[in-house]
């Protein structure tokens, strides 16, 4: 420890202010970038019994002179776990702003709601250049994250700014909140002496080395159960109405991931049924990348969707009964992986330009489609490269909906011998007879639980 901290410390407790030194000393060399003030600056309140690092709650005790302190091994834990967590700066989930999204004032004494918490500074500051000034006063940390500095802001049709964070980020501050409310929640229950059979599962309780009782949290998904397919076959349509859905679904970790807790219900937009519950970065993952109702941008995570996570993307897919028995995907997926995959050996390649021997895939990778969205077998898709330096290789395939299913089961069958095998045209019973019609979501306006 710095020498600047050690006055503060006694019994294993230290001041905020010497919190504040020791979290950022930590985590200089974090990838995530820290703030001071995590401990003394809102939306930190360390009269509320615990202070947000990471994805980590730091429990506060008042020491003797009513002073608030926190065990100096708490914070050195939540430091270790943020150091511990890789960051891609290009691998980017938009956080707003929505359209339509309810208003909701956040003070020091109300939770986290990261999201409106940005949402409220940008639109108070007037974008993201004034914020990243810091005016003095100003709260800018979350959970003791810096979000300024890596705060993208994209222009979209020349007008309308959108916000985007690191994908890293956006899963810790996720799993910050769902960590608060847990917290928070098991406060109330003891506070209302509610009986228990067993401690909450979050936060358990601890003593310090002066024997006084604290709080120490086991993580932010230590509370959460594992899905196990307790949803499936279900229709969207009827889960969504059904009253505690969305209590139950925050019961649960992603599916995915399976490292942060699941805020949304991802559905097959085409069939109508349940997939699974999902956090807020698998579900933006997921989604895919909409120019227009027909139009799909093939962005840089197709690469994790096609290639580097591709059994496990699959498998997700085909929770829908309607993908798993007719051994497909829904119309936009199976149109992404049409213009990533099979036509890959299709796309030009250009010199880099950077001066390196190598090439490089010539301009950005676009797929349309035409056709009814009611009847997805008769739409002809269309696989464009935009962009290109030279001007050339506009359209590079058109290929019938029948051709790039069958093209889909024989690269399913090689790539993901298990998840083909539960597929299959024997399975028809019960499903709908014709297609449902493709719902775009071309805003990402549906990050709310339903």
């Amino acid at each position: 420890m710095s020498e600047r901290v050690m006055p503060g410390r006694t019994d294993g407790l230290i001041t905020l202010g010497a919190a504040d030194a020791l979290w950022v000393d930590l985590t200089a060399d974090s990838a995530v970038p820290t703030a001071s003030g995590a401990f003394t600056c809102s939306p930190a309140h360390a009269r509320v019994g615990c202070v947000l690092l990471g994805s980590h709650v730091v429990a506060t005790v008042r020491a003797s002179g009513g002073q608030w302190s926190v065990l100096e091994v708490e914070v050195r834990r939540a430091a270790a776990e943020l150091n511990a967590v890789g960051m891609d700066r290009k691998d980017l989930v938009r956080i707003g702003p929505f359209r339509g999204a309810p208003r909701q004032e956040c003070n020091e004494e109300t939770p986290l709601r990261w999201r409106q918490r940005i949402t409220r500074e940008l639109q108070e500051l007037g974008g993201p250049e004034r914020a990243a000034r810091g005016e003095v006063g100003r709260p800018y940390h979350l959970a003791g994250i810096d979000w300024r500095q890596v705060l993208v802001e994209q222009t979209r049709d020349g007008t309308q700014r959108t916000w985007w964070l690191p994908r890293a980020v956006v899963r810790l501050l996720d799993a910050a909140e769902h960590a608060e409310t847990q917290w928070v929640q098991a406060a109330r229950t003891r506070q209302a002496g509610a009986a228990a059979t067993e401690p909450p599962p979050y936060p358990r309780q601890a003593r310090d080395a002066g024997g006084r009782q604290t709080t120490s949290p086991q993580g932010p998904i230590a509370s959460l159960r594992p899905y196990n397919a307790e949803l499936e076959g279900q229709l969207y349509s009827v889960l969504s109405r059904k009253p505690g859905t969305s209590r139950r679904v925050a019961g649960w970790a992603c599916a995915v991931c399976r490292t942060a807790p699941a805020a949304v219900i991802d559905h097959c937009h085409e069939h109508g049924y349940v997939r699974a519950p999902l956090c807020q970065s698998c579900n933006t993952l997921e989604r895919p990348d909409h120019l227009y109702s027909n139009d799909i941008r093939v962005a840089n995570h197709y690469t994790r969707l096609f290639d580097t996570h591709t059994a496990g993307w699959l498998r997700h897919w085909h929770r829908c009964p309607g993908c798993r028995a007719r051994t497909t995907l829904p119309l936009p997926h199976l149109a992404a992986w049409t213009a990533y995959v099979a036509c890959r050996s299709q796309r030009p390649t250009h010199r880099d330009p950077r001066g390196s021997r190598g090439r490089r895939p010539c301009g950005a990778l676009r797929v349309s489609w035409a056709g009814s969205h009611n009847a997805p077998r008769s739409c002809l898709l269309t696989v464009a490269v935009d962009s290109c330096p030279s001007g050339e290789h506009r359209v590079l395939a058109q290929i019938p909906y029948r051709e790039a299913a069958e093209q889909f089961r024989t690269w399913l069958t090689e790539t993901a011998p298990a998840v083909a095998a539960a597929a299959g045209p024997d399975r028809l019973d019960g499903l709908p007879a014709h297609f449902r019609p493709v719902i775009a979501d071309t805003s990402s306006e549906g990050l709310a639980l339903f």
